[in-house]
């Protein structure tokens, strides 16, 4: 995603922080357990390995998520919610109720307009 000028408010930035089609849904997953990438990529059908690496090193960079890596014969690395990652889960749950509630409007409005053309046309 192209990332957007810094405003005075914040809010292009946090566009920026939550922009990419699977960061909400990898922060969620996250959110619920600490993940290893193959799990991530199971979990999250239709992200490809490369747009999966790409946004986890982004979240990263961003603090949003901590890579964890833990020394072995076969190296293991854990995917985990940084704080600051959990409290944007709590900006992005208002956003999202928002969101339905757009929706719910959206529809509504559809319908009254199809009753509306309906009955212009009888």
């Amino acid at each position: 995603m192209k990332r957007l000028p810094d405003d005075d408010c914040g809010f292009a930035s946090a566009l920026n922080v939550i922009g990419g089609k699977w960061k909400m849904e990898i922060l969620w997953e996250i959110t619920m357990a600490p993940r290893r990438f193959g799990e991530l990529r199971r979990t999250l059908p239709g992200v490809s390995e490369k747009m999966l690496a790409q946004q986890l090193r982004e979240m990263e960079a961003d603090d949003l998520i901590c890579r964890q890596v833990f020394p072995g014969k076969v190296q293991r690395i854990e995917y985990s919610t940084t704080d600051f990652g959990r409290s944007l889960n709590q900006a992005v749950t208002v956003m999202s109720h928002w969101g339905k509630a757009y929706e719910i409007r959206m529809a509504e409005k559809a319908g009254r307009d199809a009753r509306m053309r309906l009955a212009l046309s009888a």
